[in-house]
């Protein structure tokens, strides 16, 4: 397979996985980092790639749910504080992840992640037509929670993010519209970390065709949040939460 085809090949499968992201506020990295592993990539070649394509994804994806009123992100409402509030998160998040990371089996900790976003997909479908009281106290915890998961493993951000706010209280349309912006702005701290840390000597290979795929995405994943009832929408998350909970602890097995 030539360079164009695998190339081309390489942005089908991330339009794929973020049109899923975008979509259900999950799955991205959880999906595409370990595709890119069976293909033979290093995880110096994928992680810095996936975190440049993340950022600018995104930020553009917080954007058009925004124009398509999925969401409201002017600055100074509650969706916009609350993303800043995941995204402040991220720093301290990530500090206390590395130390834990020092001192516990990766075993362990991709355990703990696989049944913690397995239950609250079991929790969304089990409480699936009950409401729940906002809560400023949740959301600060649901972010270093998110954040520290991310600094750990590189993935479980979007699956706990879009599930802990809906289980805090915040309608499910923009809690994926929040999560895209939240995490575009975490993936900004990780990407400097990586320039910072690495000397510039990252190998960029796959940041072209993972940003072109991506971005291609973002306007569909839009327009199809827009479309569905917040219910059914609900019901998807639940639904992708407890697969990619499974999904983890059957890689664990």
């Amino acid at each position: 397979m030539d360079f164009l085809q695998f190339s081309v090949y390489i942005i089908l499968i991330a339009f794929i996985c973020e049109y899923i992201d975008s979509t259900l506020g999950m799955g991205y990295g959880t999906t595409l980092t370990p595709l890119l592993l069976l293909m033979g990539y290093q995880p110096l070649q994928i992680v810095p790639a996936v975190l440049l394509s993340e950022l600018l994804t995104g930020l553009s994806a917080g954007f058009l749910h925004h124009k398509a009123k999925n969401v409201n992100l002017k600055f100074g409402t509650k969706a916009f504080k609350i993303a800043m509030v995941m995204a402040g998160c991220s720093v301290f998040g990530t500090l206390i992840a590395v130390l834990v990371a020092l001192r516990i089996s990766s075993f362990i900790l991709k355990l703990y992640i696989g049944i913690l976003v397995l239950s609250m997909g079991v929790f969304i479908l089990v409480t699936l037509n009950k409401t729940f009281k906002f809560s400023w106290k949740k959301i600060t915890s649901l972010g270093l929670l998110a954040a520290f998961n991310k600094g750990i493993s590189g993935g479980g951000y979007g699956p706990l993010v879009t599930s802990g706010q809906i289980l805090s209280g915040v309608n499910s349309k923009n809690a994926i519209g929040i999560t895209s912006l939240a995490e575009g702005l975490t993936c900004l701290v990780g990407v400097i970390t990586y320039l910072v840390f690495t000397n510039h000597t990252i190998q960029w290979v796959l940041a072209p065709s993972l940003i072109v795929g991506a971005l291609a995405s973002v306007p569909f994943s839009a327009l199809t949040v827009r479309r569905l009832k917040t219910h059914r929408l609900k019901l998807a998350v639940g639904i992708g939460t407890l697969i990619l909970g499974l999904i983890t602890l059957a890689k664990i097995i």
